[in-house]
């Protein structure tokens, strides 16, 4: 049995899933992307680096081919049973879409309406090359499964509430550890270890953070240092409870806080307030962007801001935990209750040195948004 979810969260999922499938006028659907695999039946490894897929047809049928090192992950996490899962063989010359193509065969589906998912680094554009050269004709269905993951169950919204008390209790320790000659290294530990302790897994990418110069950096980057008195600290993190997130971001001031700073921190508070306000079923996205936007401009800080302001929350893989959609201008996507973002506020001044950034997640509701995580939006010294 699959190990987060009952049997009928899966049922359920799967029946949305051939809907939809029925509804595109698809006979079956070749999955590559894991959080397909994982919110379809619970299986979940980082397999998905080699060449794997899951095969859902629109009557229901599902059947995984892997490779051997992943047969007992399957067999562990799962909701498949034996005869659901195909071994490719593994040796020179041995041509996995080939034998994907006889699988379809036997399960009845050569000449069928397949789609297939494109937009996902569980397909390399190597294998994709090889799935197209045996399967033509297969047309892209990226978005399928994707769309139907965006609106969260009540059990997958508790697994995010859990992440993001991962988040809070990685802050926590973040704030305790930080001050003037502390190091780096020692503070991501804190972090880190807060959510593994809270029994929380690895997120779907590497926490962020940068002192100094490193502050004004939206990515994680290879290189400690030990703070000053005076410095500047840039965290984006995010708690994982069964794969599932709760983004936040903070900048840490060491030391006193100057004009510039205060004025900054100020505009982003200002910035996550209105974001929110935005957020209302049936809205577009773009919405979200321009309230962000427009804070920002009104305070002379247009120069500092990006071309974004946050993103879907969702159960992801590395290497990033991005869950697509964005909030960008002029996204027409419409938001619904029961989805989960991450609001981040980001503004870097290179011309100043300065960073200051203010984020957390959020559960869209029936009439506006739900914060997930404990925090005041207070600036954070040390």
């Amino acid at each position: 049995m699959p190990i987060h979810f009952e049997r009928p969260e899966f049922d359920a999922r799967q029946a949305r899933a051939t809907a939809a499938l029925r509804e595109a006028g698809l006979d079956a659907i070749l999955l590559f992307a894991p959080e397909s695999h994982l919110w379809l039946t619970g299986y979940d490894t980082f397999g998905f680096a080699m060449f794997q897929t899951m095969v859902l047809s629109a009557n229901g049928d599902i059947h995984l081919m892997t490779r051997i090192p992943d047969l007992r992950q399957a067999r562990h996490t799962s909701t498949l049973a034996e005869d659901q899962i195909t071994i490719w063989p593994e040796h020179e010359g041995s041509n996995p879409a080939a034998h994907l193509k006889d699988l379809l065969e036997r399960m009845g589906l050569t000449g069928k309406r397949i789609g297939f998912e494109s937009q996902t680094a569980g397909l390399t554009d190597y294998n994709g090359q090889l799935l197209r050269s045996a399967l033509p004709g297969l047309s892209d269905a990226s978005d399928l499964i994707r769309a139907l993951r965006r609106i969260k169950s009540p059990a997958e919204i508790k697994m995010h509430r859990r992440a993001a008390a991962l988040s809070d209790d990685a802050l926590d320790a973040a704030i305790e550890t930080t001050h003037g000659g502390a190091f780096e290294g020692d503070i991501l530990a804190a972090m880190q270890g807060a959510v593994f302790k809270g029994g929380g897994d690895y997120a779907g990418n590497e926490f962020i953070l940068g002192s100094g110069p490193g502050a004004l950096l939206c990515r994680y980057y290879s290189g400690r240092r030990t703070l000053d008195a005076q410095d500047q600290l840039t965290l984006e993190w995010s708690g994982a409870y069964a794969r599932y997130h709760a983004a936040m971001m903070r900048t840490m001031v060491v030391g006193k806080p100057n004009a510039s700073q205060t004025h900054m921190f100020n505009a982003a508070k200002e910035a996550i307030e209105a974001c929110e306000d935005a957020i209302r079923p049936g809205d577009p996205m773009g919405n979200v962007f321009e309230a962000h936007a427009k804070v920002f401009d009104a305070r002379g800080l247009g120069h500092a801001r990006l071309q974004a302001c946050g993103y879907g929350m969702g159960a992801v893989y590395n290497p990033i935990w991005v869950d697509f959609p964005m909030f960008y201008e002029g996204n027409p996507l419409p938001m619904q209750a029961g989805q989960v973002f991450f609001l981040h506020m980001i503004l870097m001044d290179s011309d100043a040195g300065l960073a200051m950034t203010l984020g957390h997640s959020v559960l869209v509701t029936e009439t506006g948004v739900e914060r997930l995580s404990r925090h005041p939006l207070v600036m954070l010294t040390a």
